[in-house]
């Protein structure tokens, strides 16, 4: 086992890509070879890499590494002493057994797939109504405004509950605290503004009981605080709506610059379910890490991770792995068994997956089908991609047909 290492001598997570559906080339270094290696943290600390697929899962399920992002550093931010504070109640998020436990219990009835099948009809309006009005609009148009980010953010606003005339102000606040380029300060007071947002809507759900999730979760245990129902309302409305969004709009400019596998979509419409997973795999949008913390002494990948340092799993990359995948970096939209790691692993595994395929197979397949001559209508360096954001994707993508 190779232990230890200086902080000096180590080097911070590689951010800058080459392409834009591969993840950084410096992770292939090789200097960097290895499915575990150490880095520098933002704050000058040691942490660890994750790379492999085999190590990502195994950190993942493993109940020796804690979830609780107050107590792990960051390699892309430098965490100040306030960031440290305890998890509030019901980030779920954030939060290891039994605290998690109770509120993934309770969520999971909420989020079945029998739930998730009986709201495809739903999707499947708001697809056609988002595709009639971009097609009335007439091209060129942005699919990320028209499209990609209207379709998830009328879904989840109906599970919420949450009036999709607000969506202007939750979608500025949520790409705002998802940008790297947004002050801390600045930060802070916009997640003020989605607490007040959303603690305002759960008690008006107590006054006003609803069949959504928000309704669902106050019959479900009255032992829940505002407080609570309002921290659980915020992760689901955020992920609810960036995460697919990206999903659609990377997915969409990921086929019209691989022709041969968007002509195969087109010839074999069945084939979309296994290829929306292939799409999770490849370009998996979680573009930086995911953390744990080691509770105790961990022996991971050939190294003795000690206790209270954090564990970086570099999903994209995870997803690339030789090991796991033949030919990892091509795009293969009729690959076979596709078990990836874009929805995370273990208890933490996202608890909207089945939500986000329904929405990525009837988006994109309608899509294709309504127009079969859809193409850029910049040239493709001109797409403004989302280095600067947490959840990686297009700002924009221009499309004609």
């Amino acid at each position: 086992m190779t232990q230890p290492y200086a902080t000096e001598t180590l080097t911070p997570l590689p951010t800058q890509r080459s392409t834009p559906f591969d993840p950084p080339p410096a992770l292939r270094d090789p200097a960097w070879l290895g499915p575990v290696r150490p880095i520098l943290m933002a704050g000058d600390r040691r942490g660890w890499l994750v790379t492999g697929y085999e190590e990502a899962r195994q950190v993942l399920a493993d109940p020796r590494f804690s979830a609780d992002r107050a107590k792990a550093d960051s390699p892309i931010r430098a965490r100040r002493p306030e960031d440290r504070r305890e998890t509030p109640p019901g980030m779920f998020i954030s939060q290891d057994p039994p605290d998690h436990t109770r509120y993934r219990k309770q969520l999971t009835g909420l989020f079945t797939v029998r739930r998730m099948r009986a709201l495809a009809g739903r999707i499947e309006e708001y697809v056609d109504e988002r595709l009639d009005a971009m097609e009335a609009l007439g091209a060129p148009a942005d699919l990320v405004a028209e499209f990609a980010m209207p379709v998830p953010s009328l879904v989840i606003c109906e599970l919420l509950g949450v009036d999709y005339a607000d969506r202007g102000r939750f979608q500025e606040w949520t790409a705002k605290l998802l940008s790297l380029e947004t002050p801390v300060e600045e930060a802070g007071e916009l997640w003020q503004r989605l607490d007040d947002f959303m603690r305002n809507l759960v008690r008006h759900k107590r006054r006003h009981p609803a069949d959504d999730i928000l309704g669902g979760l106050i019959d479900s245990d009255t032992a829940f605080t505002d407080e609570e129902l309002a921290n659980i309302g915020k992760l689901l409305l955020i992920a609810g709506h960036e995460t697919t969004a990206n999903m659609i709009g990377l997915s969409t400019f990921a086929l019209l610059q691989h022709q041969d596998q968007l002509d195969r979509l087109r010839r074999d419409p069945d084939l979309i379910p296994g290829a929306v997973e292939e799409l999770l795999r490849y370009l998996t949008i979680v573009q930086f890490v995911a953390v744990r913390v080691a509770l105790e002494d961990v022996e991971l990948g050939g190294h003795v991770i000690p206790a209270g340092e954090t564990v970086a799993m570099h999903l994209p990359e995870a997803n690339r792995d030789p090991d796991q995948f033949a030919d990892p970096d091509t795009l293969d939209v009729t690959r076979e068994r596709v078990r990836h790691v874009a929805f995370g692993h273990g208890i933490h595994q996202c608890l909207g997956q089945q939500l986000a395929r329904t929405e990525l197979v009837v988006g994109l397949g309608k899509l294709l089908t309504r127009f079969p001559g859809l193409r850029l209508a910049v040239d493709p360096s001109q797409v403004p991609l989302r280095h600067d954001m947490v959840i990686y994707g297009v700002h924009r993508l221009p499309v004609a047909w």
